[in-house]
């Protein structure tokens, strides 16, 4: 009897096993989702402006409150590594160094889309939700808006909403924290 072929997942140990034997770089611009790796596209000008907006505003915003933590990975379960371009975390004196952030840590995900809009809304968006982030901003260059996701349930996000240019938004674990959305945008 022959058995059909079957897909390798990778696991978060494996990726990481990758990067020690050199096989994957800091540079390369990668991240594992469901045990594969995904390529990231580059990063261009308006993308790398609206991310250091919200980091700019999210730091003076929340400091001693969240840790604003930018394009660094969270670990949403043993095979999904994912590098999210901003995420708000709960505040750890260790920074986190003893272990990666994983779901219940973040307060606020952020992904700011250009290109990869449609990757974020489609495959990473429902993997949040189904891995319980709480709360995801897609920062949307292409339409300049931003789309709130929020409370998951069985994968899903059941509140969401768009803001636009001249509108204001405030996450949900920091509702003093009024994000203009010219802030972001430009």
């Amino acid at each position: 009897m022959v058995a059909a072929p079957q897909k390798y997942m990778l696991t978060v140990d494996d990726y990481h096993r990758m990067g020690e034997a050199g096989i994957l770089s800091e540079d390369d611009r990668v991240e594992l989702l469901d045990g594969e790796i995904w390529l990231k596209a580059p990063i261009g000008n308006d993308h790398s402006g609206g991310l250091r907006g919200l980091d700019y505003v999210f730091n003076a915003a929340v400091r001693g409150r969240a840790i604003v933590d930018t394009q660094n990975p969270i670990r949403l379960s043993d095979y999904s590594e994912p590098q999210p371009d901003l995420v708000l975390l709960m505040p750890r004196a260790d920074f986190y160094r003893s272990a990666m952030p994983r779901p219940e840590d973040v307060l606020l995900l952020v992904e700011v889309a250009d290109s990869s809009l449609a990757f974020d809304c489609t495959v990473k968006l429902p993997r949040y939700a189904r891995d319980g982030i709480r709360e995801v901003w897609i920062v949307d260059l292409v339409h300049r808006r931003i789309e709130t996701y929020n409370a998951p349930v069985d994968g899903v996000f059941t509140e969401t909403a768009v803001v636009a240019r001249g509108q204001s938004v405030s996450p949900r674990a920091f509702p003093d924290v009024t994000i203009a959305v010219t802030d972001v945008l430009g």
